[in-house]
This record gives structure tokens, sequence and C-alpha cells, in this order.
């Protein structure tokens, strides 16, 4: 994981500090949740009728999918999986561009269900421990 490319592609905020000393899989999390507050906010702007505002809203979330998730994937490690979220991340992309040509929110809501629903998976995933990790934990349990 390109933990580099996730912090540039989350951008200069007042989350700085906490993007900074966010784990990598924190980091992700944070990716999906910056894409998805940039589409919910540019279907406000888009509804509201501010071209520029949903247009800088939707670059974000492009930017956030293309430059953050996608480009942190590590194909060799990650194998058909990784493969496939690249896949998943550059159709949002391009989905998320053609709703800002169309004006098309219902391409908006389906780029954020598909990112909420990779998102959730992510959740489930930091819930469970590493083997490494759950060995050590089991040998402090057990006063080795």
């Amino acid at each position: 994981m390109n933990v580099r490319r996730m912090q540039q592609a989350y951008g200069s905020s007042a989350l700085q500090t906490e993007v900074e000393v966010a784990s990598p899989h924190k980091l992700v999390l944070m990716l999906f949740d910056g894409a998805l507050q940039a589409i919910r906010l540019a279907k406000v702007q888009m509804a509201q009728g501010k071209v520029a505002e949903k247009g800088q809203l939707i670059g974000k979330a492009v930017s956030i999918v293309d430059e953050g998730l996608r480009n942190s994937l590590d194909i060799a490690q990650g194998g058909e999986l990784a493969v496939n979220l690249s896949g998943l991340y550059e159709y949002c992309t391009r989905r998320l561009l053609q709703a800002n040509l169309d004006n098309d929110a219902a391409a908006l809501d389906e780029v954020s269900a598909l990112l909420d629903e990779v998102r959730s998976a992510w959740v489930e995933i930091g819930r469970k421990p590493n083997p490494a990790e759950a060995q050590m934990q089991a040998t402090a349990d057990a006063g080795i």
C-alpha cells in the first residue's frame, strides 16, 4: 500500500494531522469517507444548480477514488482482488465524470452505493485481527 499516495489524495486540510498518524487501514477508510462525503455534497450542489461547486466536489471524489484508492492498490500482492477493485474504481471514476457532464444524480447514487459497499467490507476487515496479532495476543493472554 502506498501511504504517501493516499495522504496526497486526501489533501491538505485541518485533518492533516490525523492523516499523518493514521494506519494504512484507517487511511483507506478516510479515503472512502472523503469520497462519499464529496459525492453527497455534489448531489446537493447539483440539485441547487450550482455547477461550479458540483464540479469541484465531483473532481475531489474522482481524485480520491482514482489517485487515492485505485493507485494505492498493490496488484502484485493483492492479485485478483486488487485487479477487480482497480476495475471497480475505474468504473466509478467514469461514472462520476459522466454524472458531472450530464447532471446525473442517479449516477452519483450508483457510485455512492458501490463505494459504500466496499467501505463496509473494509470496516469488517479492520475488525478482524491478523493471524500474527492474534498469536501475539494469545501468547500474552497465556502469560508466555
